[in-house]
């Protein structure tokens, strides 16, 4: 496959901001939106950065936008600087608008991949990918230094061809100065149905946000498959507030429009490090569990640069970079060996247990599970 030769629009691109800047492709932090093309199949949205010297191989990093310019930490710019010092080479990033549905499209019309990698994979991606490409996008990646200390349960890829980078929790996150500085949240899934939290939660839509999806995900794991719209009915019965994604959610609930909001479990990282009031990012875990958003990288099939791209991937795995993700991502490593400062350890909080649905049990259920959502939460 020939790669492209030269990526066209330069600059910073409009990217939502996010406190933790996770999550791309759920419509949480980055626009879902169809790519434009020409009769040629190239793309003219999108935006890449960075600038390869002659002679100097370059790695082009696709990602979703606030892995690299959100408003608040992104962990491109620290990783794209460390690797070039440490390798010659040269990082470009390229964030199309519609992430990985630019490749898909491009794929399916036979246009060039103009992209070595992609940062910021899950699971809802890799089965769209599958479900609409014959050959996929992706190389099994198999013989990457540092894949062994992933920790067990975050490969999502059962062909390997997708290696886990960080891992957030999905949570409730709340507000104990309200009511007077007596709120506390309930403990468990049936305990948000108790009149007491009669308008307590905002949560996010499951068809157009990733966190919205996680929490549906999780309500269906503790409710069963038969059992989690009859809850969804009691919630929504309840006032529950459905936004359309994490960060208007999460503004309606720094605007104190209600206590809780469906977030992620290390919020309490990026409050420290902005000096804001604990008490009102405090975490709940339901039913003592978290639903585990893993994030993974893969090597486009054709690349120029396949041993540049393992370099670029053990690099991400090392212990000292695997703990800078951690923290300018605001998320969790996906390694044992990471290395991170204590103060992330007091902050970021891991459930008692963590709780996820394999790649076959979604691929086979997912769209089904969320149109069923839809239809009966629309009809009240």
């Amino acid at each position: 496959m020939k790669r492209r030769t030269f990526l066209r629009t330069v600059g910073a691109g409009g990217v939502a901001g996010v406190a933790g800047c996770v999550g791309g492709g759920g419509g949480d932090d980055g626009s879902t939106a169809e790519p434009t093309t020409g009769g040629d199949g190239d793309s003219t949205d999108g935006t890449a950065t960075g600038t390869a010297g002659p002679g100097t191989p370059e790695l082009v990093v696709s990602t979703y936008g606030a892995f690299v310019d959100a408003p608040s930490t992104s962990p491109g710019p620290w990783l794209k600087e460390t690797f070039e010092s440490e390798f010659d080479a040269t990082i470009t990033f390229a964030t199309p608008d519609s992430e990985i549905n630019y490749y898909i499209e491009r794929a399916l019309q036979g246009a060039d991949i103009d992209a070595d990698v992609y940062v910021g994979l899950n699971v809802d991606m890799l089965i769209r990918i599958d479900e609409r490409l014959d050959d996929g996008l992706f190389t099994a990646v198999d013989d990457v230094s540092g894949r062994g200390d992933v920790k067990d349960g975050l490969n999502f890829d059962p062909e390997g061809r997708i290696v886990p980078y960080d891992t957030s929790y999905i949570s409730l996150v709340y507000n104990e100065t309200f009511d007077g500085g007596d709120f506390v949240a309930p403990e468990t899934f049936d305990g948000l149905l108790e009149s007491d939290y009669a308008g307590d939660l905002l949560a996010q839509n499951p068809a157009g946000s990733s966190t919205g999806k996680s929490f549906l995900l999780h309500t269906i794991d503790a409710k069963g498959p038969d059992g989690y719209l009859d809850y969804w009915e009691e919630l929504q019965a309840n006032d529950v507030r459905v936004l359309s994604d994490w960060s208007t959610s999460y503004t309606a609930y720094e605007n104190e429009e209600a206590p809780m909001v469906v977030s992620y479990s290390t919020d309490q990282v990026y409050a420290s490090q902005s000096g804001e009031d604990l008490a009102k990012h405090q975490i709940r875990f339901l039913n003592d569990q978290g639903y585990a958003y893993p994030e993974g990288m893969s090597i486009f099939e054709g690349t120029d640069e396949p041993e540049l791209a393992r370099d670029f991937f053990e690099f991400m795995l090392r212990p000292d970079v695997q703990g800078e993700i951690a923290q300018r991502n605001v998320a969790f490593p996906a390694t044992t060996t990471a290395e991170l400062p204590e103060e992330f350890a007091e902050y970021a909080q891991a459930p008692p247990e963590a709780v996820t649905f394999t790649y076959d049990e979604l691929r086979d259920n997912v769209s089904e599970w969320t149109q069923a959502w839809e239809r009966q939460f629309a009809s009240k």
